[in-house]
């Protein structure tokens, strides 16, 4: 067990998701503004034969199409620096070719890493070919023997494996999408964007690459509607008579709620350190019934990022539109009743001393 510990496995996978987000949020937001005006993802762009909706909604799949390779490059740059990125790219575009997916991607990376690192620690080369081992060698034996297991290893037991899983998500009755998405929600918002959220996003990031968009729609819809909530409690909270926030946490929402709406939740985390207990409670409460609301529905946004602009890549529009309108709701709910309320003088901001220019000597 020490030594798989050492392999840090998750450490690994967790940094290359952290490479992998600004290429979903960059590809997302040009796939979904370029579906919502109408545009289509196409295999190539013929001059004269496309709009520019068309062509942001093909350089947005483009780049979503290679996540696996991109995942695969993270993590083996993550395990063996970079000796490990072109194995990582090559093994990951293997892992694309045949079909292996995101998972293969995940696999092939960690195979080309670790398998660099052993190339670098156990082959011995002339003093004059050292400076080769990183830009030539290591590559090149590690590519051919980490490809080669991709295809005639690796690949077979994960297209069985992917197509078993896909076939039991899609044979889910009503109860089961409830309580699958509930979980879902639940863990996609208990650490607003952390290790525990990132985990969960690279699990439903492998079922959108098999068409299977429920669970990453739930996971972005959760991210988007809990800003959301949190401005929306201070409004129920005053209806109870209540104040919740301090001025600063006031401040702090009128950037984080917008920041909401395009699926930013990292803006509440101020708000949230302030309470962690009773914010994070809420927001499992909230994210566990819009991520079952949303499975149960049946929303299927095509992107995996974009918060609003997710809807109208959706084939209903609406079953993500009442998604978060009822995670907004129970958050805001939530927040309201479960945070104490706020006295006067804790609202009471310390303003800094001004500076007396005159007081400033020049020696």
């Amino acid at each position: 067990m020490s030594k798989l510990k050492q392999l840090n496995l998750k450490g690994h996978l967790l940094t290359a998701i952290s490479y992998l987000i600004p290429i979903v949020c960059g590809a997302g937001f040009l796939i979904a503004i370029g579906m919502g005006f109408g545009g289509t993802a196409q295999g190539s762009l013929v001059q004269g034969e496309f709009s520019i909706w068309d062509a942001l909604a093909t350089m947005g799949g483009a780049g979503l199409g290679l996540l696996p390779v991109v995942i695969a490059t993270g993590i083996s740059y993550s395990i063996a620096g970079k000796p490990g990125i072109a194995p990582g790219f090559i093994i990951g575009l293997t892992a694309n070719a045949i079909g292996a997916g995101f998972i293969g991607g995940i696999l092939g990376g960690f195979l080309s890493g670790f398998l660099a690192v052993a190339l670098i620690k156990h082959i011995n080369v002339p003093k004059w070919a050292k400076g080769l081992m990183p830009t030539l060698i290591v590559p090149f034996f590690t590519s051919i023997i980490g490809g080669l297991i991709m295809v005639y290893v690796i690949g077979i037991p994960i297209a069985a494996f992917t197509s078993l899983l896909t076939t039991a998500l899609n044979s889910l009755g009503t109860s089961s999408l409830l309580v699958f998405g509930g979980v879902v929600g639940l863990l996609s918002g208990v650490d607003f964007g952390g290790p525990i959220n990132k985990t969960v996003f690279a699990f439903v990031l492998t079922m959108q690459a098999e068409g299977i968009n429920g669970p990453i729609t739930a996971l972005q819809l959760v991210n988007t509607a809990t800003p959301i909530g949190f401005g929306l409690s201070f409004f129920i909270a005053k209806l109870f008579g209540k104040n919740i926030y301090t001025r600063s946490e006031v401040e702090t929402l009128k950037s984080a709620v917008p920041m909401g709406v395009i699926n930013i939740v990292e803006g509440v985390i101020p708000i949230v350190m302030n309470d962690i207990v009773r914010c994070v409670t809420a927001v499992a409460i909230g994210g566990a019934a819009g991520g079952a609301v949303t499975m149960v529905l049946g929303a299927d946004a095509t992107v995996p990022f974009g918060g609003v602009l997710m809807l109208p890549t959706m084939s209903q529009p609406w079953t993500g539109a009442v998604a978060i309108l009822v995670n907004v709701l129970v958050t805001g709910v939530a927040l309201a009743l479960l945070k104490k309320n706020v006295k006067e003088d804790e609202q009471i901001e310390v303003e800094e001393e001004d500076i007396d220019l005159d007081d400033i000597k020049i020696i």
